[in-house]
């Protein structure tokens, strides 16, 4: 196999010069390079703008719970607990009973009322009656002392001159005195029972203070024995009723179970302050919630905390210290549920909220 050898350069032959096309090659690449890197960089910073503007419209927090209306049941009286009609974790209905405390402490205060209103009515009649026979006696007195006054005034007249003994004469005196005082006892008692019947001698018996104050009595024992019977203050599901059983005693006031509403269900959002500037009652929400990923609900901002979350703690922060730290503040935001897939909500669930603000950023914003 034979081989061609390449012509050597001779010596002094100047070299050949570059093809035109190669030439303004070169120098588009020269111009281009400059033009592509500043191009490239000005969208960037374009695409940078844009996306900025499109922005802020959504504000987003996973910092949000599934919260419901709650309440510890108790009761306002004291008592052995009787019998308990639910189950822990059982749907009930509103004025359905829960739980009874035993009714035979109860029944006998409710009886002894109803005794006690009853004697004072007829303490009531016989003191009317009472006043109107003292009236009577009052008279008749009134009428004695009216005859002795006769008397003495007669012995008085003749006692000088002859006509009566000086002990008449005494004798009519103190008898006059006597029946005077016995006259004055008399009407003071009667002013006592008329005063017992408010100084209206025909008074209804329901309009004195006694009566008033039995029946008040009575009242009082017949709300007691209606608040030993607990029932349900709105429909929902009770829990922890394990905690209470049969023959306990219950203080008033003490919490029984809990009780968590199936129908008022919200949302508590904790978002950064710096993320309330658009926020508004009103908007619309779009709600997630771990517990079932892939399903989405609606919702609407109800309200915005007047005040941060801080400012209820236990232990508020100090801001007149030399070491103070500003830390960004969340304020609690209710949302209420819209629509939504027909799924159990249960309090405590983690969600993820997404608020429409409507609002749209320009670039007057950026100076």
């Amino acid at each position: 196999m034979s081989s061609h050898p390449q012509a050597a350069p001779l010596e002094g032959a100047e070299p050949r010069p570059p093809g035109t096309a190669a030439v303004k090659k070169a120098r588009h690449r020269a111009i281009l390079r400059p033009v592509l890197m500043g191009g490239g960089v000005l969208l960037v910073a374009l695409g940078c703008l844009l996306f900025w503007l499109s922005g802020g419209r959504y504000v987003s927090t996973d910092d949000s719970y599934i919260d419901a209306a709650k309440v510890s049941l108790s009761t306002d009286v004291s008592g052995l607990v009787g019998e308990i009609r639910v189950k822990d974790n059982e749907a009930v209905e509103q004025g359905q009973i829960l739980f009874e405390l035993r009714q035979s402490t109860f029944a006998i205060a409710v009886a002894a009322a109803e005794a006690q209103l009853a004697q004072t009515v007829e303490d009531i009649n016989a003191a009317k009656h009472g006043y109107r026979m003292a009236e009577a006696q009052i008279e008749e007195q009134r009428a004695l002392v009216a005859k002795d006054q006769a008397n003495f005034n007669r012995y008085a007249a003749v006692v000088n001159s002859g006509g009566a003994t000086r002990a008449q004469y005494d004798d009519a005196r103190f008898t006059l005195a006597g029946d005077t005082a016995r006259l004055a006892q008399m009407e003071a008692n009667a002013g006592q029972q008329l005063a017992r019947l408010s100084n209206d001698p025909n008074i209804d018996p329901t309009k004195t203070p006694q009566y008033q104050s039995a029946l008040a009595n009575l009242n009082q024992a017949l709300v007691n024995q209606r608040h030993s019977v607990v029932r349900a203050p709105f429909g929902g599901t009770v829990t922890n009723v394990e905690q209470l059983q049969p023959g306990m005693m219950l203080p008033a006031g003490t919490a029984a179970f809990g009780l968590v509403s199936a129908s008022d269900i919200y949302i508590t959002a904790q978002p950064k302050e710096d993320q309330l500037t658009w926020v508004r009652p009103g908007q619309s929400v779009d709600i997630t919630i771990d517990t079932y990923p892939g399903e989405h609900w609606k919702g609407v901002v109800e309200s915005i905390a007047p005040v941060t979350g801080s400012q209820f703690s236990v232990l508020p922060a100090q801001n007149s210290s030399g070491n103070w730290v500003k830390v960004v503040q969340r304020i609690p935001l209710r949302i209420e549920f819209v629509s939504g897939p027909d799924l159990p909500l249960r309090a405590g669930m983690s969600t993820e909220i997404s608020v429409d603000t409507h609002h749209r950023r320009h670039l007057s914003d950026l100076f």
